[in-house]
């Protein structure tokens, strides 16, 4: 099995990659017609309880086009198949995150002033 970065390193090290980031991020509109873009201003990261190659991501987006607050669930994973084989990569599926996980994941976004 392939060695990857520890939970704990890739959280650090996306922290100080989100702290550092001030460009909008563009993403494509529902329609695909036109592209929306947002600032992060806020985010939680927390570990899935029962695997330790999955974190869970809240993000609170500010919509440049009319200011509005939106906010992004996401999870990152460890890639098991080519070139994201052992390396975090971004998922690109609707999250499925386990009950245990739902509210303890916003509560913490709560507390630490992601959700507002």
């Amino acid at each position: 099995m392939q060695k990857h970065e520890s939970l704990r390193d890739f959280v650090k090290r996306k922290n100080l990659q989100f702290e550092k980031e001030k460009s909008p991020i563009p993403m494509k509109d529902i329609t695909r017609t036109k592209k929306n873009y947002f600032v992060r201003e806020a985010w939680t990261f927390m570990p899935q309880y029962n695997y330790d190659e999955k974190v869970f991501v809240v993000e609170r987006l500010r919509k440049e086009e009319d200011d509005k607050i939106e906010y992004r669930l996401g999870y990152y994973i460890v890639g098991k198949i080519g070139r994201a084989n052992g390396k975090w990569i971004w998922g690109q599926f609707c999250p499925i995150i386990p009950k245990e996980d739902f509210f303890k994941l916003i509560d913490k976004a709560k507390k630490e002033k992601t959700i507002i």
